[in-house]
């Protein structure tokens, strides 16, 4: 078997300091889009847990919402939430704050802390799909281990 890459690894780490045994997997394609994933997979768009990051204007700290793959995050409730504006993140920003880019950001093992809110319509899978820190890596898990791994909150976010 392949080693995995250096940011999917740092991510599988993280899983097995964390007390978990998810496996983290490189898929042949790119798991870039929901769809990517989800065609990958053989799973409900709705099951991949997307995980998108947005810019606090107040402080220049990261936001994470780790939403279901159909659905839109309504900036506004998350604004409202943190009683904040949310600014767009760039990829440079998302790198930074993160470590990873763009189409591979993982729900955990970010570089800098950030707030995570976590998509209530999620909670109704049994399982979940996130990407692993690289575009090509995922790994699966439910969502309970996702809120106690992010320790997010879960909340309407569409």
């Amino acid at each position: 078997m392949e080693a995995l890459k250096e940011s999917a690894k740092i991510v599988q780490d993280l899983i097995f300091e964390l007390g978990y045994s998810n496996k983290v997997i490189e898929l042949p394609n790119s798991a870039r889009t929901v769809k990517e994933a989800a065609d990958a997979l053989n799973c409900e768009v709705a099951q991949i847990a997307k995980s998108i990051i947005f810019k606090l204007e107040s402080s220049n700290s990261a936001v994470l919402v780790v939403a279901s793959g159909i659905n839109r995050v309504n900036e506004k409730q998350i604004e409202k939430i943190l009683n904040d504006k949310l600014g767009k993140a760039d990829a440079d920003f998302v790198r930074e704050q993160t470590g990873f880019v763009i189409g591979g950001v993982s729900p955990i093992g970010h570089k800098n802390q950030v707030i995570t809110f976590i998509d209530e319509d999620l909670l109704q899978y049994k399982e979940i799909w996130a990407a692993a820190g690289h575009p090509k890596a995922i790994f699966q898990l439910t969502p309970n281990e996702l809120i106690e791994m992010t320790k997010g909150k879960v909340v309407k976010i569409k």
